[in-house]
C-alpha cells in the first residue's frame, strides 16, 4: 500500500527549522519538569495506599473528602474513575498502626450510610519498593539506549548511532514533558509505554537508515551529493512510514477512547510517542547525518 507516489519533499532543507522546533519543545518540557519538581509519580513509585470504591449512586468528591478528613486524610488525592459513582482515593505514606484502607472504608461507611459501596481495588506500596521501582525504571530506559547505541554502531556506523540516540532522547524528553504539562502521573504502564516508544521510534529510524546506507554506496564519502541522497532516502521510505504510523495510531486511538480508564494514560503516552517518534525519524535522526563532520573524500 502506498499513499504517496514518487515524492521530492525537501526535508533536509528545512532541517534547521525542525531543529528549532525540537529544541523549543525540549526546552518547554524540561522547564515544565523543573517547575513541577520532576515527573509526577503515582503510587507505584512514591509509595502509599490506593483505594477504589464503587458506590450505588453518583458521589461528590467533596463529600468523600469530608468523610475521611477527620482521620487526617483531608489532603488525599480523590477523583472519579470512569464513572460518577466510582472514586479513587490515593493517600501517601503515613505512620499508623491501623491499615489506611480499613480506616477509609470505616469512615465512609459511617459518614455516607445512604450510599452503599463496594471495594473495587486496594493497592499498597512501601516507600522502599517505590524508590527501587523508580531506579529500575530509569535503569531500564538507560540500558535500552546503551544497547541500541552498540547495536547501531555494529550494524551501521558511529554517526548513525548518534542520530538514533538523539532521536530517542528527543522522543522520551518531549513525551515526559507532555505528561508534566498535563499533570499526568507516571505509572508502571507508562514506563512500559516509554520503552515501547523507544522500540517503535528505533524501528522507523532503522528503516530510513537502511535506505540511506544503500543509496550512499553510489557516491564517495564526503561528497556534496550526500544531503540530496539522504533527502531522497527519506522520501523513498515516506509512504511506508505514513502507513505504519497511521495504522498503529489508529489502534492506539481506539484503545484510548474504548480501552477504559486504566489503559487511557498508557494509550495517550503511545499516541504522543508515535507522533513524536515519526517526526524525529524524519527531522532529527536523518538530518543529523547531514550535519555530521563527514570525512573528506
Amino acid at each position: 500500500m502506498r499513499f504517496f507516489g514518487k515524492t521530492n519533499i525537501q526535508f533536509i532543507k528545512v532541517r534547521k527549522i525542525a531543529y528549532i522546533i525540537s529544541l523549543s519543545l525540549i526546552t518547554l518540557s524540561i522547564v515544565s519538569l523543573i517547575l513541577h519538581g520532576g515527573p509526577r509519580y503515582n503510587i507505584d513509585f512514591t509509595g502509599g495506599t490506593l483505594v477504589q470504591l464503587k458506590f450505588e449512586k453518583p458521589i461528590e468528591i467533596q463529600k468523600v473528602r469530608s468523610a475521611i478528613a477527620e482521620h487526617g486524610f483531608g489532603d488525599a488525592e480523590i477523583k472519579h474513575f470512569g464513572a460518577p459513582n466510582e472514586v479513587v482515593i490515593r493517600v501517601g505514606i503515613v505512620e499508623s498502626d491501623e491499615e489506611v484502607a480499613t480506616v477509609i472504608e470505616k469512615s465512609i461507611t459511617e459518614k455516607i450510610p445512604e450510599n452503599p459501596y463496594i471495594v473495587e481495588r486496594v493497592e499498597k506500596v512501601g516507600p522502599k519498593i517505590g524508590h527501587e521501582l523508580v531506579l529500575d525504571a530509569i535503569k531500564a530506559i538507560l540500558w535500552s539506549m546503551i544497547l541500541i547505541l552498540i547495536y547501531i554502531m555494529w550494524r551501521f556506523e558511529f554517526k548513525y548511532s548518534v542520530g538514533a540516540i538523539a532521536a530517542l532522547a528527543h522522543d522520551i524528553t518531549i513525551t515526559l514533558g507532555v505528561f508534566s504539562l498535563f499533570d499526568i502521573e507516571i505509572s508502571a504502564p507508562i514506563i512500559a509505554a516509554l520503552l515501547t516508544i523507544v522500540g517503535y521510534s528505533l524501528n522507523d529510524t532503522i528503516v530510513v537508515y537502511d535506505r540511506i546506507r544503500e543509496n550512499l554506496k553510489s557516491i564517495k564519502r564526503g561528497s556534496k551529493e550526500m544531503p540530496t541522497i539522504i533527502n531522497r532516502s527519506i522520501n523513498e521510505t515516506l509512504s511506508r512510514t505514513v502507513v505504519t504510523s497511521g495504522t498503529t495510531l489508529l489502534v492506539v486511538v481506539v484503545l484510548y477512547f474504548f480501552g477504559g480508564e486504566v489503559l487511557r494514560t498508557f494509550a495517550f503516552a503511545l499516541i504522543v510517542g508515535i507522533g513524536i517518534g515519526t517526526y524525529s525519524s524524519i527531522f532529527v535522526a536523518s538530518p543529523i547525518l547531514v550535519d555530521w563532520k563527514w570525512h573528506k573524500a
